[in-house]
């Protein structure tokens, strides 16, 4: 399995229109939009947005593509106010979350690493219409990397303003990231496809580099709540917390070294998937080479082998039912059947309430401890916990 890009046929049809472009030295782009604008999905803010397949996921959020990148990315992870930023923005695509940061910022230096496997992705964003009118800087950096590049041979913007810093790269995160600064990033978009469709980039080993990348207090941003890449975010030694709605039912997720920059916990029911089932099993990629196929089947495999050894099963939401009565019906048969086979005969017995403890802000098992104030440390003592009850 390749890396997932953009509707293939879309993108062979971009590719098509750019080299007739380059042996004609005429800009058609008008022309190329209104024949390929078919195939966009248009969102409700204006801005556009292309699928991986016809009817399958796509970039962004059908409720607002570029009102997504200001409310899950920008606004929670780029104060307004800083003098000098500097931005990681992976899986960059049509160039909104740049753009939409260049829109939102007041700093007087603003540098952004764009990094985007696809050069033909990058060259929709010189057709589709700009959303907001700091698009066209973005536009204006990826045509000068695609004319240095020879994709694109018509010169048709502006150039960057002397005070913004593109710098465009086009290939494998996992290899652009290993090049990067140490500690230089305010904030890392992380925009790739979803965990299930490009597990490459969610990691521990890739997540593990990003954390180095930050700054003490910078932040990684994300539309995503899956729980393998949370898992990922804490192995990487960072805090976890939820991120905006925006669009789709549930929050996204923002991580950072400083506890401080997380102000929204993550859910209860989170919490303890992640800690306590095999859900929070995270993706794995040791040689940062892996083929996205090969990294979902070796974390289906650690799932399996965890489960009742290490994990309580995934299945019906068991850990959920920790400290709650367990209904009379066939779920709650199979809620009790998981949990016994973990070695906890009673959903509200001592055991299940010495795990689940550390979500309560008073002991409620006896152990006396008080309850850790970050979503990060009841995970980690959760997870310890059923460790200890299990035998391992």
């Amino acid at each position: 399995m390749e890396p997932l890009t953009p509707r293939r046929d879309v993108l062979e049809s971009i590719r098509d229109y750019f080299e007739l472009e380059c042996r004609d030295g005429v800009s058609r782009r008008k022309d190329a939009w209104r024949k390929i604008s078919g195939d966009f999905i248009r969102t409700p803010d204006g801005s556009w947005t292309l699928e991986s397949s016809p009817g399958g996921e796509a970039m962004h959020t059908r409720s607002g593509a570029i009102t997504e990148s200001l409310e899950k990315f920008v606004k929670p992870a780029v104060p307004s106010d800083a003098e000098r930023i500097r931005v990681l923005d992976l899986c960059s695509g049509l160039g909104y979350n740049t753009a939409a940061l260049l829109d939102h910022t007041g700093a007087s230096e603003v540098e952004v690493d764009m990094v985007e496997i696809s050069a033909e992705t990058m060259a929709a964003a010189l057709l589709v219409p700009s959303p907001i009118e700091a698009h066209e800087i973005v536009r204006s950096a990826y045509e000068e990397f695609l004319i240095e590049r020879g994709f694109v041979c018509v010169r048709t913007t502006m150039g960057v303003p002397k005070n913004i810093h593109i710098r465009v790269h086009n290939d494998d995160a996992r290899r652009v990231v290993a090049e990067l600064e140490a500690g230089s990033y305010d904030a890392i978009f992380l925009d790739a496809f979803s965990p299930m469709r490009a597990p490459e980039l969610y990691t521990v080993e890739f997540i593990s580099i990003l954390a180095e990348l930050l700054k003490s207090d910078g932040v990684i941003a994300t539309y995503t709540s899956a729980a393998p890449f949370r898992a990922a975010l804490l192995e990487a030694g960072l805090y976890v917390g939820r991120g905006p709605v925006f669009g789709r039912r549930s929050g996204g997720t923002l991580a950072s070294h400083d506890p401080e920059m997380i102000k929204t916990p993550l859910g209860w029911a989170d919490e303890r998937m992640i800690a306590l089932s095999d859900a929070g099993i995270p993706f794995r990629d040791p040689e940062l080479s892996r083929a996205p196929d090969e990294i979902i089947e070796i974390r289906r495999r650690d799932r399996m082998a965890a489960r009742n050894l290490t994990r309580l099963s995934s299945a019906v939401k068991t850990p959920l039912y920790l400290g709650r009565n367990v209904p009379e019906d066939r779920n709650g048969r199979r809620v009790r059947r998981n949990l016994e086979r973990a070695g906890i005969m009673d959903s509200m017995g001592r055991e299940a309430c010495y795990i689940i403890c550390p979500q309560s802000p008073e002991c409620i098992c006896g152990c006396g401890e008080k309850g850790p104030l970050n979503s990060g440390e009841r995970i980690i003592m959760m997870r310890r916990r059923l460790e200890e009850v299990m035998g391992v």
